[in-house]
């Protein structure tokens, strides 16, 4: 998604991942059927990026910064337990399946939330609770964290930074080689 200029934070960042990935999800049910199954596994692919990222990054901060942090990254963390069944799920679909749509609207549901959640209130408590310096150091991490991150949901794995960070890349790089040998797209 966002290639970091160096002097992006981190919400500039997230902020420009949510955008661009709600722009392409509007954009799936006007495609035709071919197009829908391209378009929609980019979108899986940098949803799961970015949440692996904020998981790994983000939520640490959020934890040890924010007033409620616990709570908000519990939360957080949930909806990303829901994004991914629903991305396995669409996963699974064909395009001109009826559910298809469905299932991508669901997707979106939970992600306008997750998206209005984190920009209305979580984005501006980090910019308030953390230095320029230290957002612009986590963005940085994020970054790179998502070039290893997997690109395929996987609703057994747990949502901790210490799985991400040990075994995550492992599991980024099958995954990014499974679409390598596919074709599927897994980039915007």
């Amino acid at each position: 998604m966002t290639t970091s200029t160096g002097d992006q934070d981190v919400v500039d960042i997230l902020t420009t991942d949510h955008h661009e990935v709600l722009t392409l999800l509007g954009q799936i049910p006007a495609a035709a059927p071919d197009q829908r199954r391209d378009m929609a596994d980019t979108i899986i692919a940098e949803l799961m990026r970015h949440a692996i990222a904020e998981e790994m990054y983000v939520y640490p901060a959020m934890k040890e910064h924010l007033p409620g942090g616990e709570g908000r990254v519990e939360h957080d963390v949930e909806e990303h337990q829901q994004l991914t069944e629903i991305m396995k799920q669409l996963e699974r679909l064909d395009a001109d399946d009826a559910s298809f749509l469905q299932t991508l609207g669901r997707l979106e549901e939970v992600l306008r939330d997750h998206v209005q959640d984190e920009e209305s209130d979580q984005f501006p408590l980090l910019r308030a609770h953390l230095s320029r310096e230290q957002l612009v150091e986590i963005g940085t991490k994020v970054e790179a964290a998502k070039k290893a991150a997997p690109t395929r949901p996987h609703p057994s794995a747990p949502h901790s930074a210490l799985f991400h960070k040990t075994l995550g890349p492992g599991v980024g790089l099958v995954d990014r080689i499974r679409d390598k040998l596919t074709g599927r797209p897994n980039s915007l």
